[in-house]
């Protein structure tokens, strides 16, 4: 096994950010869904464009089109058409769009909030420590979608943004569970007692100095809470408590067109196969970072 503390001759030249993007970029899987998730995005929200920005797609998703045949795959609407006519294309487009926004916008808040409680309770710990952890673990106990489809069916009124809002606010404990773990044991070791001795103030030695060096958990858990909340929020939507119209998303989509599946399965299978790559992408990028950060893996050629 490697020593961790004298890592080999060919990787003490490298710093620890040139050593994590060179494990990252070996890990084959997270290029590729890198790549591919890449594309997702770029086609989502350029073929359609994004509010007063216009996109390359001749058709838009609001507009009834003449019906070709039974609306099934053609040249002029290679997704098909669905019972009204709509380009398909558009449709999963558009629905690609507002179910990303749902996804990245949980991930960024529930890091947010976890990464702050699960630092003050690791540091501080005494009575501010039981009282978060004992939050959090309310939270835990209760069932992540009955407490999503509560709180979404409550938000479905303020569009995407509110479910977004209360998804990220359902959806941190596990990672501040994490953090806190963390933090326990960086606030021992010794440039963390050196900073506390020098009368460093707490957020500064919290944020300066603990967090920095437990980075590669919150990355790995935030990539890994966003591929979760795509596939909550399809979950709600499916059931009839995430997004509603006029809005779209892959999971209504899906909702909407579950009973043409035998008859016109395209309706069915084009949001289903985004959200499965967008979700597989999301989990092999958080794969290839939980390797680059881990401290076993520094066996990194030049």
């Amino acid at each position: 096994m490697t020593d961790l503390q004298n890592p080999p001759a060919e990787e003490k030249s490298y710093s620890q950010g040139q050593l994590v993007r060179m494990r990252f970029f070996r890990h084959k899987g997270a290029i590729i869904s890198m790549v591919v998730m890449a594309l997702v995005i770029l086609v989502a929200f350029t073929s359609i464009g994004i509010g007063p920005l216009p996109g390359w797609w001749d058709k838009v998703p609001e507009l009834q089109y003449p019906k070709i045949g039974d609306g099934s795959p053609t040249w002029t609407h290679p997704f098909g058409q669905d019972t009204g006519g709509k380009d398909y294309f558009a449709l999963v487009m558009l629905g690609t769009q507002k179910s990303l926004i749902i996804a990245f916008g949980v991930g960024i808040i529930s890091t947010v909030l976890g990464t702050i409680i699960g630092a003050l309770a690791g540091y501080f710990r005494g009575w501010i420590e039981s009282v978060l952890m004992r939050m959090t673990d309310l939270l835990l106990v209760i069932p992540l979608l009955v407490l999503a489809a509560v709180l979404g069916k409550m938000a479905s009124s303020w569009g995407i943004w509110g479910l977004t809002l209360m998804l990220g606010v359902v959806t941190w404990t596990g990672l501040a569970r994490l953090v806190r773990g963390e933090v326990l044991s960086l606030r021992e070791r010794e440039f963390v007692v050196a900073a506390y001795a020098v009368g460093t103030s707490s957020s500064r030695t919290i944020f300066k100095h603990i967090l920095p060096n437990a980075i590669g958990t919150i990355i790995v858990s935030a990539t890994l809470t966003i591929s979760a909340a795509i596939l909550l929020e399809t979950a709600l939507s499916f059931l009839g408590y995430g997004v509603q119209a006029p809005d779209t998303s892959l999971g209504l989509l899906i909702s909407e067109y579950q009973t043409a599946f035998t008859t016109r399965p395209w309706l069915f299978w084009w949001p289903g196969l985004m959200i499965l790559a967008i979700a597989l992408s999301v989990n092999f990028i958080g794969d290839g970072l939980r390797d680059a950060f881990d401290p076993r893996q520094n066996r990194t050629k030049a």
